[in-house]
């Protein structure tokens, strides 16, 4: 489930805690349930990093990128129930990989202290160690669109007109927008009053304008409460907390429940690239034809 918000969230959470610190040993965590992808080979990563430092940690899309100063990196993909904490695991079944660091220096903290994990109930998530070239390879605009918070009116002019597909499908294409998942694809296309099933070639000028300043604010706000944790309590932060902004959704896993918004119709749920899109019809009109 995470998606940007949530990424950005962890990213955040984590960075103050690295940036700066020597990696003392990458340690893959006994777990008996299914794998998650590592590469390459623990014992490879070991030898490789062991001794460098942390230079910076950011995010690219949905994926987290922990640089080193050897020019190599690590790129996490959470995937659907992937956390990177800082302490107090949900539990130890799941812990799949810990990064141990030696103290700061003049840091009084037991070395034993200095760690984050990467924790995964389905094991879907990712684990990649780049080289400086693979890097900049797995993160080429060829492969991920622009960042969806950082993307200009030409950008999104260019991504709608370019295809016929539904706009909610295209919000959903990391090639074409980078970040935006299935929940926060909802509650932007509400806030832009545009119905999920529009053709993106479709879309005004106004209306393209409207949602680009709806995916600003959908996911700004969301990054303010340090994302959403649904029913499922899966998602939560670097301290293992919950995020907020579930409290705010207007449409998102409401099917059947009266629109915030208007307060005249019920909000409905349908099935796009096999994926449940929710939307008022009132608020967000369907399509002519």
């Amino acid at each position: 489930m995470p998606e940007l918000p949530e990424v950005e969230t962890m990213v955040r959470g984590i960075r103050p805690f690295v940036e700066g610190l020597v990696l003392r040993e990458v340690v893959a965590c006994p777990c008996a349930c299914r794998p998650i992808t590592l590469d390459p080979a623990i014992k490879v990563i070991q030898r490789t990093v062991t001794g460098r430092t942390v230079i910076a940690v950011r995010r690219r899309a949905k994926r987290i990128v922990m640089e080193l100063d050897s020019g190599s990196a690590f790129v996490i993909e959470p995937r659907m129930t992937g956390l990177m904490l800082l302490e107090n695991p949900p539990n130890t079944t799941h812990l799949r990989l810990e990064w141990r660091f030696a103290p700061a220096p003049g840091d009084s903290t037991d070395a034993a202290g200095n760690s984050i994990w990467f924790w995964d109930q389905r094991g879907l998530g990712t684990v990649r160690l780049y080289s400086p070239e693979q890097l900049a390879e797995a993160l080429s605009a060829d492969r991920i669109g622009p960042d969806a918070l950082e993307m200009t009116l030409a950008d999104w002019k260019r991504v709608c007109t370019s295809t016929d597909r539904a706009i909610k499908v295209v919000l959903l294409d990391q090639k074409q927008v980078g970040g935006i998942g299935n929940l926060y694809a909802s509650e932007i296309l509400h806030l832009s009053r545009i119905h999920p099933e529009r053709k993106a070639s479709s879309l005004t000028t106004r209306e393209r304008t409207r949602m680009a300043n709806a995916v600003l604010a959908v996911l700004e706000e969301a990054i303010r409460y340090e994302g959403s944790t649904l029913s499922d309590g899966t998602y939560r932060n670097a301290l293992n907390e919950s995020g907020s902004y579930q409290n705010a959704h207007k449409v998102y896993d409401r099917a059947g429940r009266e629109c915030f918004t208007c307060g005249g119709q019920t909000i409905q749920r349908i099935v796009q690239a096999q994926r449940s899109t929710f939307f008022c019809v009132k608020c967000q009109k369907a399509p002519q034809g």
